[in-house]
């Protein structure tokens, strides 16, 4: 299934070609939730939920975005 959505949501090198270092992949549930702080960094990973590679593909300390 090709991504939902792609974006750089962090600072850093530019990148123009083929798959870039330090990607995150994840659903939009599992990101919203991840936002929302309903899920956290580490259990998302253990889960399966999110993929991540990449030396600056720890999102933890960016997250959550917002808290309900």
């Amino acid at each position: 299934m090709p991504p939902f959505a792609a974006v750089q949501c962090i600072e850093g090198p530019r990148h123009t070609r083929g798959t870039p270092p330090n990607t995150v992949e994840t659903d939009p549930r599992s990101w919203l939730l991840l936002a929302c702080g309903l899920l956290g960094w580490a259990e998302a990973v253990d889960q399966g939920a999110v993929q991540a590679s990449g030396h600056r593909a720890d999102l933890s300390a960016e997250l959550p975005l917002l808290r309900f």
